[in-house]
């Protein structure tokens, strides 16, 4: 089996990446990364230039410390800026490029990484599939009232749809206005308004039309509340899928997520790169999930709406009621 066969995990922001990355990467086979947000665009002067543009540059965070943890072997204020002056050494170089130049740092381990941009943009998907042609693409799914309830509680600032948006953007406007608030957005209205099912529907979506062109047998469907409810059960089946090891010392390893590098806010200059309330406490604690319906309104609309009927379709498709 090639180092060169990443595992991506493809999901919506709040689906139990980060936890499910963490716990997978101290698999002894694997190595978990931070968000890499590579392949968000194509080579490094847009990578930076794009962030910058969009006052998202904490999204270059991830890369940052991947970089100074592999080739520093920490992450320090010092490190970091090594990091920096690694890849403004490699201005010119396809994202492509750097990635692979990342997997063969880590060599004999595979690198699974969750960054959740890359399921923004078909584009952003292609590049992986054009980049390695061989790599496992696990996608994680959430119910879509939980993963909304999730995303309305780490942006307070826009629940109950108070949020209005004159203009509907495209996605030539993306290196000025925040993606994923485009694809948030609920244009059936006069006035589009933000709400979180089509940020939902829309990754889901574009993540399953990707999947058509991936061979069955390098691709795998989960619902997260099945992995953290009987997580044995789960990661010995992806760890035969994968086809790597499989072993009750794997499997201790696995529960401790906390024990990842980049499981805890990085130094200064980059203190992100993993779910923020993640790293508050990244400790796995087993328990049953309860899953909610679809039937009801949604606690972020304040006119009493529930799920569109498109939205409903999608979700019971994979295995929610």
């Amino acid at each position: 089996m090639s180092v060169l066969q990443p595992l991506f995990i493809l999901a919506s922001p709040r689906s139990f990446t980060s936890l499910t990355c963490g716990m997978l990467g101290q698999h002894p086979d694997l190595y978990g990364v931070a968000e890499l947000n590579l392949f968000y665009t194509d080579n490094v002067k847009n990578y930076l230039q794009i962030f910058r543009d969009e006052g998202q540059f904490r999204r270059t965070h991830g890369l940052h410390r991947v970089i100074a943890q592999l080739f520093a072997g920490e992450q320090t204020i010092e490190s970091i800026q090594l990091a920096h002056r690694w890849l403004m050494n490699r201005y010119h170089w396809s994202n492509g490029d750097i990635y692979w130049e990342l997997c063969k740092k880590v060599q004999p381990l595979r690198i699974v990484d969750k960054s959740p941009a890359y399921s923004l943009f078909p584009e952003s998907l292609v590049r992986i599939r054009e980049t390695f042609p061989d790599a496992y693409f696990l996608h994680l799914v959430r119910h879509p009232r939980a993963q909304g309830e999730s995303v309305m509680n780490l942006m307070p600032n826009v629940r109950y749809g108070k949020i209005i948006v004159k203009k509907v953007f495209s996605i030539s406007d993306t290196k000025t206005v925040n993606p994923t608030m485009i694809n948030t957005l609920d244009t059936s209205q006069e006035k589009p308004v933000l709400d979180y099912q089509f940020l939902w529907y829309r990754m889901q979506y574009r993540i399953m039309e990707f999947m058509k062109t991936i061979p069955p047998e390098r691709q795998m469907r989960l619902r997260g509340e099945d992995i953290l409810g009987n997580p044995p059960h789960y990661f010995e089946m992806i760890s035969n899928w994968l086809k790597i090891s499989w072993s009750d010392a794997a499997y201790e390893a696995m529960l401790h997520p906390e024990d990842s590098p980049f499981s805890s806010p990085g130094p200064l200059g980059a203190q992100f790169g993993n779910d923020p309330n993640f790293m508050k406490n990244p400790v796995f604690r087993p328990r049953n999930i309860k899953i909610p319906k679809l039937e009801g309104s949604l606690p972020w609309r304040s006119d009493g709406k529930g799920f569109a009927p498109k939205v409903i379709e999608l979700a019971r498709e994979l295995g929610y009621e």
